[in-house]
């Protein structure tokens, strides 16, 4: 078999750790596709994930971001185009890539009867750890994860935000450079995403490691990552920053928030429509009150006018009425306004489409073809023994 470009390690070998250097990419993907026989999962996927950063691949369920995944661990062949995590081929070296990669499924699997702490000891064993250091890292990552006092309970009596931190710690027992965790947080309670996510952001400042987060949760993904590679029908479409993506896909529209504070007989109807009436400003709407009791409008404006004059006619209009000014700022797109309109200006283009990348000492990758249609979930789901043996 011919070596490709990307082997890193010769067999048998494993490549120095690189969680302090940021410079190389620790997951490479070059016109990386799966094809299920006519049919196209994902299509010349390019793709760097750096040590230290946690980087969200975002698209709606059956965009290709879980078949992206089985193929960097291995589970599923490439129908062409190759893949390295951390200098590996998952292909060839599939072992060796899951001793690396500790995976949390969007749906982790665990013997109910045994124990938190029984089931990172089975863990533990299968990876071939020492006992010594098994137990004391299973003390660790338990208490890492917030799961010290319950590790003794039975898995049975665990929540499901809970059966997701034992997942992360699960993946964590092994030590892995990568972490990849696919939809974690679904059908979690609002304090339990709050908990996950901050647990993300302590394990990659705490430990170097890359963090590949698969969501459609946009909120989430803007909230707690690093960069954000946008996911749409098999096609990656662009990769950046949230900022970075704003300014590519923000277009000429231009925003901002007037806040005033509000009193017992304060008409925000008419405040509304007085906003309305100030020269620039196209479309006025009203924003939710905020928790301290301020009323809020969002002002989009017409981009062939000065947004410095228009901020200065909304201010003098505010306290001319004898209102309180409590914000007045410019706004970026949401994560949920790029993504739309990066989708929509994805499917209208049947020709190439170009992929831009940010990471720090690369430069634009291009990759083009059709269009190709959106793929489903895995239709299959296996008992807790392979699922275990599945995420190793």
């Amino acid at each position: 078999m011919a070596t490709s470009a990307l082997d890193r390690a010769a067999p048998g070998s494993r490549p120095a750790r690189t969680r302090s250097r940021a410079k190389e990419p620790i997951i490479t993907a070059r016109g990386l596709t799966k094809m299920y026989g006519t049919f196209t999962a994902v299509d010349r996927l390019n793709l760097d994930v750096y040590p230290g950063e946690i980087f969200g691949l975002l698209g709606p369920n059956g965009a290709g971001k879980t078949t992206t995944i089985l193929m960097m661990l291995g589970l599923s062949e490439p129908t062409s185009g190759e893949v390295r995590v951390a200098g590996l081929d998952p292909t060839r070296r599939p072992l060796d890539v899951k001793r690396r990669v500790g995976y949390l499924p969007d749906d982790a699997g665990f013997y109910p009867t045994l124990t938190g702490r029984q089931n990172l000891r089975y863990t533990a064993r299968l990876n071939s750890l020492a006992r010594g250091t098994a137990e004391d890292r299973i003390s660790t990552v338990l208490a890492q994860v917030g799961l010290a006092d319950r590790a003794d309970d039975r898995v049975e009596t665990y929540s499901r935000g809970m059966r997701q931190r034992l997942g992360i710690a699960d993946a964590l027992v092994k030590d892995p450079d990568i972490l990849i965790l696919d939809e974690p947080t679904v059908a979690i309670d609002p304090i339990g995403v709050a908990e996950m996510l901050d647990l993300m952001r302590r394990l990659v400042q705490g430990r170097g490691i890359a963090l590949l987060l698969a969501s459609h949760l946009l909120d989430q993904v803007q909230s707690v990552c690093d960069r954000v590679g946008i996911f749409s029908a098999g096609r990656l479409i662009n990769v950046g920053s949230v900022d970075e993506l704003a300014r590519r896909y923000g277009g000429d529209r231009s925003e901002i928030l007037v806040g005033v504070e509000a009193a017992p007989r304060t008409d925000a109807a008419a405040i509304g429509a007085r906003l309305a009436s100030q020269p620039g400003v196209v479309a006025v709407e009203p924003r939710p009150m905020s928790g301290d009791g301020d009323l809020n409008w969002a002002l989009t404006l017409d981009p062939k006018a000065s947004e410095s004059e228009t901020r200065a006619a909304v201010l003098r209009a505010i306290l001319a009425d004898g209102l309180l000014l409590t914000r007045l700022t410019r706004t970026s797109p949401s994560l949920d306004q790029i993504y739309r309109t990066a989708v929509e200006g994805h499917l209208a283009t049947k020709g190439r489409v170009e992929v831009r990348s940010t990471e720090p000492g690369t430069g634009t990758q291009t990759s083009g073809g059709r269009r190709p249609r959106s793929v489903g979930r895995r239709a299959s789901r296996r008992g807790p023994s392979a699922r275990k043996g599945e995420r190793r």
